[in-house]
């Protein structure tokens, strides 16, 4: 991560714990090997996913589409520790996390994933530096540290002067910029998104999108499920998903400027 002139020591911190994580950029962040999640329903077996491989680099920017019904939002869930797979191997950091008992998943969500929601889910009560605080209040880390992480991020998404604000005094813009750097509090190892432009309009969605790009530097890795191909070809690529299965994988050359290319798994 940049550091800001003023060397406050919260910058100072998270930049170590980032380069305590750093490794050489084709790290497997997240990965999913032989991946099946089924459901019985009285005698009918739904099989959500079907038999799933994909990567996550470090720095990845990936897009997840696919209709309803072909598997999304169980990919989600499942990415996001918040379900176990039915068969095969879920990797975060290298480590498989598909048969952790609930305690452990917390963990990991609570520490490796960051997550941002197309609802926001702030807290209407706490002020946006509260809001942000949030992560780390779980952790029992609130304090100057905490506070001056917080007013850092909250610079580096644009909303440095709207600290003492609370969400319903901001825009959907910019309550969706606070859920982005309270989801990089904890350093996580990458951002997990859930449709992050659904409730915005298009002028804001771009300015979101934007920022998106504008956090790349700092070396965070995004995966974002998504309905919108304008959205997804803002990533590096896009999986695509159908009844369950990967249909395609397509690399997103030179993002916008350039017509989608198929890719091998």
């Amino acid at each position: 991560m940049a550091v800001a002139a003023d060397g406050r020591a919260a910058v100072a911190q998270t930049a170590v714990a980032a380069e305590s994580r750093a490794v050489s950029s084709n790290e497997i962040i997240a990965e999913f090997v032989d991946v099946h999640r089924h459901y019985k329903m009285g005698d009918n077996v739904v099989r959500a996913l079907n038999g799933v491989s994909m990567k996550v680099s470090k720095g990845d920017y990936l897009t997840i589409m696919g209709r309803s019904g072909s598997g999304k939002s169980t990919m989600l869930n499942l990415l996001g520790c918040l379900d176990r797979p039915t068969r095969g191997e879920y990797r975060v950091g290298g480590r498989d996390v598909s048969k952790l008992d609930d305690d452990a998943l917390s963990n990991v969500r609570g520490h490796e994933i960051g997550f941002i929601f197309q609802s926001f889910n702030l807290i209407p009560q706490l002020t946006v530096l509260e809001n942000l605080e949030v992560p780390l209040f779980y952790q029992g880390r609130v304090g100057a540290e905490s506070r001056e992480k917080a007013e850092y991020l909250a610079d580096r998404v644009g909303l440095g002067q709207r600290l003492a604000h609370k969400p319903l005094e901001l825009s959907g813009g910019q309550q969706q910029r606070v859920a982005i750097a309270r989801a990089l509090m904890n350093d996580p190892l990458f951002l997990l998104a859930d449709e992050a432009t659904g409730n915005l309009d298009s002028n804001t969605e771009a300015e979101i999108l934007d920022l998106f790009d504008d956090l790349r530097p700092d070396g965070v890795t995004i995966v974002m499920v998504t309905h919108n191909p304008t959205v997804a070809q803002r990533a590096d690529r896009t999986l695509w998903l159908k009844d369950g299965e990967v249909e395609k994988l397509v690399t997103n050359a030179d993002r916008a400027d350039a017509a989608p290319t198929e890719e091998s798994l």
